[in-house]
């Protein structure tokens, strides 16, 4: 379908960096999620990718051509966003159809086009009936048919389930990847929700004050975070970070003691959650029960070990007092430790 590059992107209005240094290839029928938090530069350059913002350097391809001049509509490409942009006083079935009639597709080909990409996202008996009359969830479904139907050579979706409640976007997360496979089609989804990228993604680009910080597979990302910002923004919890000090090849922070093969200096220590064990007689961190939260399939346990909070997921039936003394063992062969000042890791 298409192949994406993007070379030496800047975009900036006054003192705000919308894209910085953005450099990226995206493969053709890659399924790429760009992901951080408000303002960081994710959607903007989406839509510089859609024709729908210039940007002030640098040159933005697909398949080998230079874009940046060619206008939006003729960039073969279907957005989805957040707010469904359905058109009220149309029934299902002629939002669906509206690209198709823009196009002056042959109507004879019309009425199969949008069947099959109802049947696609299983809105089939709701054809008739106007947006007012369906749930979030199936309007949000309409918008993705109507891109369907396009056939285009990108997808791009801009947080388009951020307005539906957990049990649905589980329900179009599925959908959505399942369609992207069957389809074919090189997507660019944007998303502040960790959870959605990881479970959509080929490879995620993580983003902060416009620049790209690390892009990878979701694997990549999780367990081996380039900086201190990927490191606390992805996981649910996400990583502990503590400020410490190593000092004769330990590190040291309050409550903790634990070997790291640096040489003297400030250190922050990142550890995930699920790596740390309630483990009686552990000298590695050593701390004090400030939560206890069962969730059914596990326990989330914080930790107070000098004046900040350590996460960590215990065992479903863990319980304990508030209070009460807790040693925690870490798995030293997933400790990740980042530079204090430039937050980057420490290899």
């Amino acid at each position: 379908m298409a192949r994406i590059e993007l070379r030496n992107i800047q975009k900036k209005w006054g003192a705000f960096w919308g894209g910085r240094d953005v450099n990226l290839d995206i493969a053709d029928e890659e399924f790429v999620v760009f992901l951080g938090p408000s303002g960081c530069g994710k959607t903007t350059t989406m839509r510089m990718i859609a024709g729908l913002e210039e940007p002030s350097e640098g040159e933005i391809m697909m398949d080998g051509e230079v874009m940046n001049e060619v206008d939006a509509r003729d960039r073969d490409v279907a957005m989805v966003f957040q707010g469904y942009a359905l058109y009220p006083n149309m029934t299902i079935y002629e939002n669906i159809r509206f690209p198709l009639r823009m196009r002056e597709v042959p109507k004879a080909a019309q009425d199969a086009q949008v069947r099959r990409a109802a049947e696609m996202v299983e809105l089939t008996d709701y054809l008739d009936r106007k947006p007012a009359a369906l749930s979030g969830g199936q309007r949000q479904r309409a918008a993705l048919a109507r891109a369907i139907v396009r056939q285009p050579h990108v997808f791009l979706m801009d947080e388009p389930l951020s307005n539906l409640d957990a049990k649905l976007r589980q329900h179009m997360r599925v959908q959505i990847k399942h369609i992207q496979r069957t389809l074919k089609i090189t997507t660019i989804y944007v998303t502040h929700d960790q959870i959605e990228a990881m479970t959509l993604a080929d490879r995620i680009v993580v983003m902060q004050a416009g620049a790209i910080q690390q892009i990878g597979t979701p694997d990549e990302i999780y367990n081996d975070p380039a900086n201190a910002f990927v490191a606390g923004f992805i996981g649910a919890p996400p990583m502990n970070l503590v400020a410490g000090r190593v000092k004769d090849r330990m590190f040291h922070a309050p409550g903790f003691s634990v070997p790291a093969d640096l040489g003297d200096g400030p250190v922050t220590l990142g550890v995930r959650p699920e790596d740390c064990t309630v483990t009686p007689g552990s000298t590695a961190l050593v701390g004090t029960v400030y939560g206890v939260e069962p969730t059914g399939d596990v326990t989330y346990l914080s930790v107070k070990a000098g004046s900040g909070l350590i996460e960590v997921k215990a065992d479903r039936d863990y319980r304990a007092a508030l209070d009460s003394p807790v040693e925690i063992a870490l798995d030293h062969a997933r400790i990740c430790l980042f530079d204090s000042e430039t937050g980057q890791r420490l290899r």
